[in-house]
């Protein structure tokens, strides 16, 4: 069976993601951390500096829509992870949540 290479894009590249998944994502066979995507463009931009992310923005649905990106790990406060979520999923992504994806029983009922 061909390996096939995981390309990540980091919605929310923040404290968790800057010890543990951003890392992590560059050590692991067959996975590559090539985006980043952080509100504040100052620290977006130090955050891909520092781990080697050529491709940073400050608009979620340009990193989701990158065709180089294949896995999106959202990691931003449970309160866009539906939003995103979806939004990756229907751009033909994979989706890493560490997270619930919705906030109540409702909202898992809608979707």
């Amino acid at each position: 069976m061909e390996n096939k290479k995981i390309n990540w894009g980091i919605i929310g590249c923040g404290d968790v993601t800057e010890v543990k998944s951003g890392p992590a994502f560059q050590k692991v066979k067959n996975s590559c951390l090539i985006g980043v995507m952080r509100r504040q463009e100052a620290k977006v931009i130090d955050f891909a500096k520092r781990h080697g992310v050529a491709y940073w923005t400050t608009n979620a649905t340009e990193l989701i829509e990158n065709k180089e990106v294949n896995a999106v790990y959202v990691a931003t406060p449970p309160s866009s992870h539906l939003k995103y979520a979806l939004q990756a999923i229907k751009a033909g992504k994979h989706v890493y949540l560490e997270k619930p994806m919705v906030l109540n029983t409702h909202e898992a009922e809608v979707f």
